[in-house]
């Protein structure tokens, strides 16, 4: 059985669904849609009838293209007023020659949660410190190992239950099911991790349309976290005030123009455009990346203001990402800002090439590597449906192909 695994992530801006093929620690993305977040605000269901017609939409596509109808993912939950606790808990090993399982490791697991989470709070994530082998000898990686007991050490990231109830509920209404859910500073962290942070203090930045999150890791676990209300829309409402524009229009000027360092812009170059009393104007490409680089460079100054006081140890690295760090030249606001330190995110998966997709896509890494752990099967695609999905397709022959149809096509 092939381990594919659906992913989904509500985001201010947009909604993000992905379905990623794994295999040896391979990610292929399989198909993604995105349509326009109406109905959410900063991640949460603001208007629920709206909100589910975005969602419907969302998995429409993607099912037109698989042949399948998905109705279990794992999901993103917005990390506000997050809190992080320190719990332990363990489980006797009572099998035949005391070898622990992954089923062992799920039983201690369950014991750190239990009378641990305020009731006025839901459980988000269970992260591992280590593991104890009776009471004495501490591992990373317990499975086939001899013991009478097993403890573990862990970090549960709870948050208020509105983070969590307003999508369930929504997505319960239109047949999806929730097979794990994660942080988005978790799952950013996840899909531009490399050697050296496993072990060391990493700060991630997600710049997103209405905030900006930032979170803390040690060593692989979240330990702290924070939002910021100011992102890429105050980029745009910037632009907008200055020339006298539509708020539809800054943003194209943003995408297509403007420059987040003004060093590279040009004097010369000029942009010709609409006010929103209809009268044309030319906008020079230095004056307006003045005004974006001034607005990034206070985003990500409050960013690593934050950072010190969610943490005072040493930040080892700094990942930035988010749809917002894809304005041209974010790197060069990035290196004067946060220096050496920093990992400005770059996606390179097919059909997926934008750091806006960061979370979605490292939620799956996340998830597959926390289930392989425990010695279970990742995919929350039954056999029965990839065989279903797998089989020859009229218009292009088989899958892969109309994985490939469908990103050139679009």
């Amino acid at each position: 059985m092939k381990q594919i695994v659906t992913s989904l992530d509500v985001g201010s801006d947009k909604i993000k669904l992905v379905v990623s093929e794994v295999h040896n620690n391979n990610f292929f993305v399989l198909a993604c849609s995105e349509v326009s977040s109406k109905g959410i605000k900063k991640g949460f269901v603001v208007d629920p009838e709206t909100a589910i017609e975005s969602v419907k939409e969302c998995f429409k596509r993607v099912n037109e293209v698989l042949g399948i109808k998905i109705d279990n993912v794992i999901l993103t939950i917005p990390s506000d007023e997050s809190e992080f606790i320190k719990s332990d808990g363990y489980t006797t090993i009572n099998r035949e020659e005391n070898i622990v399982s992954g089923d062992d490791i799920v039983r201690a697991l369950q014991a750190c949660v239990y009378n641990k989470v305020p009731v006025n709070k839901e459980l988000v994530n269970i992260m591992p410190l280590n593991y104890i082998l009776d009471e004495d000898t501490v591992v990373d990686d317990p499975k086939g190992e001899h013991a009478n007991k097993l403890t573990v050490n862990s970090v549960l990231g709870v948050v208020p239950k509105k983070n969590v109830y307003g999508i369930f509920a929504l997505l319960n209404t239109i047949g999806i099911k929730v097979t794990d859910v994660c942080f988005g500073g978790i799952a950013d962290y996840y899909e531009f991790r490399r050697k050296g942070m496993m072990d060391s203090e990493v700060a991630v930045i997600n710049i997103g349309k209405d905030k900006t999150e930032i979170s803390i890791l040690s060593k692989n676990v979240l330990v702290g976290n924070d939002v910021l209300n100011i992102g890429g829309r105050n980029i745009d409402r910037d632009i907008s005030y200055v020339y006298d524009l539509s708020l539809k229009e800054s943003v194209k000027l943003k995408e297509k123009f403007a420059l987040a360092h003004k060093k590279h812009a040009s004097t010369s170059e000029t942009y010709e455009c609409l006010t929103k009393n209809n009268e044309t104007i030319k906008i020079n490409q230095y004056e307006i990346s003045e005004i974006v680089y001034e607005r990034v460079k206070e985003i990500l100054e409050l960013s690593k203001k934050q950072i010190n006081i969610l943490t005072k140890k040493e930040i080892s690295y700094i990942i930035i990402t988010g749809g917002s760090t894809e304005i041209e030249d974010f790197n060069e606001v990035v290196d004067e800002v946060i220096g050496k330190k920093s990992v400005l995110g770059n996606i390179t998966e097919l059909g997926v090439r934008n750091n806006k997709f960061s979370s979605v896509l490292g939620i799956t890494k996340y998830y597959s590597e926390k289930i392989n752990f425990r010695n279970r099967i990742a995919s929350t695609i039954s056999e029965e449906e990839q065989e279903e999905m797998f089989q020859v397709k009229k218009k292009y022959g088989n899958i892969l192909g109309k994985v490939y149809g469908y990103f050139f096509d679009n």
